[in-house]
């Protein structure tokens, strides 16, 4: 636990360590987005109308969006969209399987297209700020950086099941912002994340994990960071925020996680190698200490301990992402959360797992 507790104090430093950066108008840069999608018809009404509502040049960024083998409405809404805006630059391609990971090879795919050496990467399933292209170009110029990090949040609603999500979420984004305030960048999403094509050639993009069906994000971040971690920059700014959607219940919720575990035994990075097993040992602790505490009360000390620093991390992140938490749905997330850790944990240990009604080998 002493473990967990410097980790947590160091990434609080790190957070308050990182500076947000004014936007500014600087001369554009130009960007290929790419989005892969696969039945998303539910959501992507929203992402093309925040596409729309860009304020950026429309001559300096180009739309590619990746159809992995859609079966739902999900071509003929982008097909309308793209008839009805015809001020913006979209593509819509086919995806071209190559490997185990069907994300990646969309990824791939639009590269071998793209026009411009700066690639985004968000979701179907998420919102775009108006200024996201002016904050990634501000960064640009500024840092002069080989990749960029950007911020992710959850929608925010009432139910325990989103505020749950939302913390959870928070406290990765608090983690993810702290390891860049310490020089140790270990974590990234590729719902909102930026890299020079030329670079990402250089390094072999994703050949030495597509086999793996996840990790577009934090192998991709893995390589930049050992070619050159000076120039892999977090974007400390909610401007640049873009928003995505919680699962819809539990059932899914444990699958996207188990998903997301399913690729931490692949990292190389001997950093996050030991985050994962301090946290993995920080909530063991907690689930023994929540017992202990019922015949000792000082082991209430430990939890208190512990909650007064996560409370503290998640704030931070709460404030820069401006997302309310209650305060009931905290307090359970508390006592929950550490118990759904575990189990993700040791679940995830099965040799295959679901994402987008497909079977995976671990």
């Amino acid at each position: 636990m002493s473990l967990y507790l410097i980790l947590i104090l160091l990434f609080i430093n790190g957070f308050n360590n990182l500076k947000t950066l004014t936007v500014n108008n600087n001369l554009p840069n130009s960007f290929s987005i790419i989005i892969p999608f696969r039945n998303e018809a539910e959501y992507l009404n929203g992402i093309l109308t925040s596409i729309s509502k860009i304020d950026y040049s429309k001559l300096n960024y180009e739309i590619i969006l990746v159809d992995d083998e859609s079966t739902d409405s999900s071509i003929e809404i982008i097909t309308a969209f793209i008839k009805k805006n015809s001020f913006v630059d979209i593509k819509l391609i086919e995806n071209i399987r190559s490997s185990n990971s069907p994300k990646k090879d969309a990824i791939n795919t639009a590269i071998s297209i793209a026009k411009y050496n700066w690639i985004i990467t968000t979701d179907a399933d998420c919102l775009l700020p108006k200024k996201w292209l002016t904050c990634f170009n501000t960064y640009i110029h500024k840092y002069k950086p080989n990749m960029l990090v950007a911020p992710v949040c959850i929608s925010n609603k009432n139910t325990f099941l989103n505020q749950f999500q939302c913390i959870d979420f928070l406290s990765m984004q608090g983690a993810t912002i702290g390891g860049f305030g310490i020089k140790q960048p270990f974590l990234a999403n590729g719902a909102n994340l930026a890299y020079r094509k030329d670079i990402f050639k250089r390094l072999n993009g994703f050949k030495n994990n597509n086999f793996i069906a996840s990790g577009d994000d934090v192998f991709l971040l893995e390589n930049f960071v050992k070619h050159d971690k000076r120039k892999v920059v977090f974007i400390k700014n909610n401007k640049a925020l873009v928003t995505t959607f919680p699962t819809k219940n539990w059932p899914n919720l444990i699958a996207q996680r188990k998903r997301w575990a399913a690729k931490t035994t692949n990292f190389n990075s001997n950093f996050t190698k030991c985050i994962g097993l301090a946290v993995f040992l920080a909530n063991f602790i907690t689930i023994v200490a929540l017992v202990l505490s019922i015949f000792y009360p000082y082991f209430l000390l430990l939890l208190l301990s512990k909650y007064i620093l996560d409370a503290v991390l998640i704030t931070k992140t709460a404030i820069l992402y401006k997302q309310n938490i209650g305060v009931l749905s905290y307090c359970k997330t508390l006592i929950f959360h550490p118990f759904f850790t575990i189990y993700i944990a040791i679940s995830s240990i099965s040799s295959t797992y679901e994402w987008k009604e497909r079977q995976f080998k671990k």
